[in-house]
């Protein structure tokens, strides 16, 4: 028997066994850490299914939840079934001795070290796998309810004749799956062969067969299925080429079939699936032959074969076939191609019209100025310059602030700017936890001003509609409180026994209150508390005496926020607005749902296509994307968020969609339908801007719909640069009321310019009706110039160069002040276009700009005046516009300066014109070095000029017996500085010009 103790030392002492109280201890704490943890996970599923209870949107929760739960077990079974059933199959034929060689000899220690733990490894394995693929599977959610609920489009593709659901909804199906076959059976190959390996089955060095005939028929299985769904692969590989995207040099992207994908690939792939079913016959035969030389050399030829008629044959054809001939060959799968995209984006309608544009200001200039009055309300208050304007006289307290961009809305008939004041706890006097969440919880009211005018004698502020704290005005009666808002990111938590700050009254008082929505998650719960305290990372919502009964936390505030996790399927148009709808404020957001799988039809980006000045300056304005490439896209939801409840609605707008009709099915009740939109919502609802600019940028090329045409892209066009901005920015398109080409009264309208592709001059005008209520709505106008026409690149840098627009933009500098360029309005005019635009001054002391000048600009005509019809009168008025200061009657060249008696004033002025002719001659050859050394000149000589003929002046003044002669050559050297100064000022306007194309 063994020693336990005793002996002459005593009893002997077990080292480094803790006692019972240690072991106790530690399997508690190691229960809390998990207990603990649990919680965590729990805390983080617990509080969103409240969050959605909460907004009545429970069933979107558990409808996500519950297909990600199904697709997660599934898949992760049946992938854990197809290694594990595979692993222990091998593991079942291995052989019942092995040969005795070293290979083997050194596989024994491997056998004898997991003989013991062959279960649990099995077991390890096999859930990893499961886990991982349960996880890949888990995120196509949205595949399997399009798949599941898809509804038919319709419409049939013009080469296999399927209808398009089958591409949208089926076909990214039907690959997930086959990746998900391809997953498990690699695996399962691997697996199988390593075990085989292990236990015998297959050998490397050792002498006789290197593997054993079930080995054999197992590995020629699994390689038979490998292959089976190899050529179910090249099967479906026949449809993708319908929705396969490519380099083409007409477009630079092109989504569908060319002729050698018709006519070379088609065929490929099929000749390609018949092989590769007989290879898959081959490997499953082997189970009888238990060879592998039929089936290896049918693989064999299937890798020479996908090698020479997938990749070499269509080639040859694209070589030798296409290559030579290629706008021919190529013309009817434009033509598909031209056909399904319109379609695709909601462009089929629309047809370019021809109109002249170069108006001409002499012609009828009575009635010009007439109708003037009425082809806009154009509007002088940009929404993006005037935010800082409404911060300076409307903020009332530092802790509000407006956006950055205001939005445009229509009340009493008339196009307002319109904005919210909102709470800004960053610029709090004093911080903390309190203050934060739980006394500033909420912005105040609507700030309004009308869009065409400023506030009489307030030197150009806007003339405001509703405004004050609280506000008053034109609005009716309407809860001004706001809870949720565009720049309301921080949680809040309201109702219990922490008042609310309502607002500052102007004697210093202080207005509380306390919410009585029903929004938000109750904090009563101790067990919501704790939830919400993990999830927040806030300990203090666990413990905080400010929370109490009727205490509720209200999160996730942003519009967008809101729409996006109730309706997670859709697309979000990056410019939400605010209206005042039955007493109530109300966030509009407009949806899209979209598809890349629409075939023949090109993909865009949306991240790129919606970019441009405003959005690149406010990354609030962003499109929020479940899908950035896209061929196919429609706005079929309406959304509204209650600025006081943050109640959330979805209303069915495009009724026809097919899209918006499967995820209906798939989220029922979550939409509601148009009919329950309510009538004064309709008034406030326009066309979405994102869903405009995708389509604008669509018709930069897809305006052309002959073939040949749209092949050479011989009229391919652009959207030009903001010419306010010094970045190379798109134009923002505009709302804007007005009156096109061929209607009788002004229609709210969303509107845009093209030029020619790298090219300055006005090539077209879009405008789409944008108001809800028009039996027109989404009607686009495209007007097609013809006539030679300033782009609006073109005239900004002709109002730069113009003398007195030089003057007042140096005058203001001097006085210390800033001149902003407000947004350049274009407006269709009897047969030509009128542009105007606001110019602003903001002085660097002050803190908002405001409108000074308008300038206006209509033919050859440009004016910088006073205010907007003081400009009209003078483009259109009795005396008309100005001419370029430098062109003649003919317009063609500067006249040259005459002759004066004075030879340094001669002297100077005929340097003054050799500088201007080398300018001229340099701007031709493109050496923009000699340009800006002969501009230099010209300054120079124009200068020596001026300052020779004041010094002949005086002389002339002090001399009276000469005085009539002098005053001649005065009169004569005035005459000739005039005419330089016009010479330089044709120079510059027409370098401007030349410089923009």
């Amino acid at each position: 028997m063994p020693d336990r103790g005793g002996g002459p030392t005593g009893p002997r002492i077990r080292v480094g066994r803790p006692s019972r109280r240690v072991r106790t201890l530690l399997m508690t704490l190691g229960v809390l850490a998990v207990l603990a943890m649990a919680f965590v996970m729990f805390s983080g599923f617990w509080t969103d299914w409240l969050w959605y209870r909460s907004v009545n949107y429970s069933s979107v929760f558990t409808t996500t939840l519950w297909t990600k739960i199904g697709l997660f077990f599934f898949f992760g079974l049946l992938m854990a079934a197809a290694v594990g059933v595979n692993i222990w199959l091998a593991h079942r034929l291995r052989p019942p001795l092995s040969a005795m060689s070293m290979e083997q000899q050194s596989l024994d220690r491997y056998r004898m070290g997991i003989a013991p733990y062959k279960k649990w490894l099995l077991i390890g394995i096999t859930a990893l796998v499961g886990l991982i693929a349960g996880a890949s599977a888990a995120g196509q959610w949205r595949t399997w309810l399009l798949w599941v609920n898809g509804v038919p489009f319709g419409q049939k593709d013009p080469q296999f004749h399927m209808d398009v659901a089958f591409f949208a909804f089926d076909l990214p199906w039907y690959r997930f799956l086959l990746g998900f076959g391809f997953a498990a059976t690699v695996l399962s190959l691997v697996a199988a062969a390593l075990t085989h390996y292990l236990y015998g089955g297959l050998r490397i060095t050792s002498p006789g067969a290197r593997a054993t005939a079930a080995a054999t028929g197992h590995l020629s299985v699994l390689l038979g299925v490998f292959v089976s769904l190899k050529a179910i692969a090249y099967w479906l590989d026949r449809y993708g080429l319908a929705v396969k995207s490519s380099d083409f040099k007409a477009t630079g992207n092109w989504t569908g079939l060319r002729y050698v994908d018709a006519n070379a690939y088609l065929p490929a792939k099929t000749i390609l699936f018949c092989i590769a079913v007989i290879c898959a016959v081959l490997f499953f035969a082997t189970l009888w032959r238990r060879t592998w030389q039929l089936p290896v050399i049918g693989f064999g030829l299937m890798v020479l074969s996908a090698i020479l008629i997938g990749g070499l044959y269509p080639a040859i054809v694209q070589k030798f076939q296409v290559q030579p001939n290629e706008q021919a060959k190529e013309a009817p799968y434009i033509e598909k191609n031209i056909k399904a995209t319109r379609d695709a984006y909601g462009i089929s309608g629309v047809k370019p019209e021809d109109f002249k544009g170069a108006g001409k200001v002499d012609e009828d200039r009575r009635k010009k100025r007439e109708d003037a009055n009425t082809a806009a309300n154009y509007r002088l208050n940009d929404p993006n310059i005037v935010s800082p304007t409404f911060q300076q006289l409307e903020q009332e307290r530092s802790y509000y602030q407006f956006p950055r961009t205001l939005d445009v809305d229509r009340y009493n008939g008339q196009d307002t700017i319109v904005g919210l004041r909102e709470l800004n706890v960053n610029k709090l006097d004093k911080r903390n936890w309190i203050n934060d969440h739980f006394a500033y919880t909420h912005g105040y009211g609507v700030v309004a001003a009308k869009g065409t005018e400023t506030k009489e004698g307030s030197k150009g502020a806007p003339a405001f509609t509703e405004s004050g704290l609280p506000t008053t005005g034109e609005m009716q009666e309407y809860e001004q409180r706001i809870y949720y808002g565009e720049k309301t990111s921080q949680y809040s938590i309201v109702g219990g026994p922490q008042k609310e700050l309502d607002y500052e009254e102007d004697g210093g008082g202080q207005k509380t209150y306390s919410y009585k929505g029903d929004s938000g998650v109750n904090l009563s719960n101790p067990i919501n508390r704790a939830a919400y305290a993990v999830s927040f990372g806030e300990p203090q919502i666990l413990y905080s005496g400010a929370i109490g009964e009727g205490s509720r936390i209200l999160y996730n505030r942003t519009p967008k926020e809101r729409v996006e996790a109730v309706a997670p399927w859709l697309t979000i148009d990056g410019d939400v607005y605010p209206t005042v709808v039955d007493g109530r404020i109300q966030w509009v957001v407009d949806a899209y749902t979209t598809t890349n799988g629409y075939p023949y039809a090109s993909r865009t980006t949306l991240g790129d296509t919606t970019a441009d000045s405003l959005s690149e300056a406010d990354s609030q304005r962003t499109v929020i994307a479940q899908q950035n490439q896209v061929n196919y896209i429609r706005n079929s939801v309406k959304a509204t968020v209650d600025a006081y409840t943050g109640d959330v609605k979805l209303y069915t707008w495009d009724e026809k969609d097919p899209v918006l009709k499967t995820w209906k099915k798939a989220f029922p009740g979550t939409v509601k339908d148009k009919s329950e939109i309510p009538s004064a919502l309709n008034d406030h609802l326009r066309y979405p801007q994102d869903m405009f600019k995708v389509q604008r940028e669509l018709l930069t090329l897809y305006h052309v719909t002959d073939p040949g045409q749209f092949y050479n892209a011989s009229d391919a066009w652009q959207v030009p640069n903001d010419p306010t901005k010094k970045d190379d920015s798109a134009v923002p398109p505009y709302y804007l009321s007005l009156k096109a080409p061929g209607q009788s009264q002004q229609q709210f309208a969303l509107t845009t310019t093209f030029t020619p592709s790298e090219r300055p001059n006005l090539r077209a005008f879009m405008t789409v009706d944008a108001d809800a209520r028009s039996k027109n709505y989404g009607q686009m106008k495209l007007l097609r110039v013809t006539g030679d026409v300033d782009g609006p690149e073109q005239v900004q840098n002709k109002l730069n160069s113009m003398k007195e627009v030089g003057t007042f933009v140096r005058d203001m500098k001097g006085a210390d002040s800033d001149v902003l360029y407000g947004n350049l309005l274009t407006v269709p005019l009897d047969d030509g276009f009128l542009y105007v635009e606001p110019v602003y001054v903001q002085g660097r002391k002050s803190a908002y700009p405001l409108l000074k000048k308008v300038a206006v600009s209509y033919g050859t005509e440009t004016v910088f005046a006073d205010s907007l019809s003081d400009g009209l009168d003078q483009v259109f008025g009795a005396g008309g516009g100005t001419k370029p200061p430098s062109e003649d009657q003919d317009g063609d060249e500067p006249t040259k300066p005459p002759k004066t008696n004075d030879p340094t004033v001669q002297a100077a002025l005929d340097d003054a014109q050799k500088a201007f002719e080398d300018g001229e001659k340099a701007m031709k050859e493109g050496d923009w070095k000699k340009y800006g050394e002969a501009q230099a000149r010209l300054q120079e000589a124009l200068e020596r000029a001026e300052e020779a003929s004041s010094k002949a002046a005086e002389k002339d003044t002090a001399g009276s017996d000469k005085n009539a002669d002098k005053g001649a050559d005065k009169g004569a050297d005035k005459n000739a500085r005039e005419d330089a100064d016009k010479n330089a000022d044709k120079d510059t306007e027409k370098d401007a010009d030349k410089s923009a194309e």
